[in-house]
């Protein structure tokens, strides 16, 4: 349908960039307060954090619904309806990670946070960051497709980086806490924000199959 001779007459709808310049820029936000609140060891500091990150998440979940609600409506889409679905999709996983992570905070309370806790935080940010670049190429595929390209490579050194991080945690955690149940805790907040940093991935792999349609 993309390459044919109707496709090539009839205008594209360009509604979905700003939408998707909004995720980006609510990503942003949420990965600069999870630098945050993993500095913070105070509890009532957490649960503000939690609130604001809740916030950023709820507006996830609505520019996600928008996207949705306009696919259904629109004619021609700029990229496959798939495409622009699992994009909008995967960037609010990563606030959904971000969101999950936070409530574990102050679900769980856990005495502190390892440094590779902020060290996480600050590799998604970075991921983020690229993330938020590639989306403002991406209106203009065909001639900044290197660009996005290159941010796609950057953010799957970002996520290697992320998991060496993770796994070298996990393996001073079993070494030293002898807390079993502080253990657990540490654990599942670190667990959820590796994950955020894997769906940063995700949307770099999404960003390439564009590029190999379209650009």
């Amino acid at each position: 349908m993309n390459n044919s001779f109707l496709n090539k007459l009839v205008p594209k709808e360009p509604k979905f960039f700003p939408v998707l310049k909004e995720m980006s820029t609510t990503l942003l936000t949420a990965s600069d307060l999870m630098i945050e609140g993993t500095q913070n060891s105070n509890h009532d500091s957490a649960i503000e954090f939690y609130k604001k990150i809740k916030e950023q998440e709820k507006k996830g979940d609505v520019l996600t619904n928008k996207i949705f609600d306009d696919l259904n409506s629109t004619f021609i889409t700029p990229f496959d309806r798939e495409d622009i679905h699992d994009l909008a999709n995967t960037l609010d996983d990563v606030l959904d990670y971000m969101n999950s992570c936070a409530k574990r905070i102050v679900l769980y309370n856990p005495n502190n946070l390892p440094s590779s806790a902020i060290e996480l935080a600050k590799l998604l940010k970075e991921a983020v960051i690229l993330i938020n670049n590639s989306i403002d190429e991406l209106e203009h595929l065909k001639t900044n497709s290197k660009k996005i390209k290159e941010y796609c490579n950057q953010i799957h050194t970002i996520e290697s980086k992320a998991d060496d991080v993770y796994e070298d945690f996990l393996i001073e955690l079993f070494e030293r806490e002898k807390d079993c149940i502080e253990l657990v805790k540490v654990k599942e907040v670190m667990f959820e924000l590796e994950k955020a940093t894997d769906a940063t991935e995700r949307v770099a792999k999404i960003f390439k199959t564009i590029i190999v349609k379209y650009a």
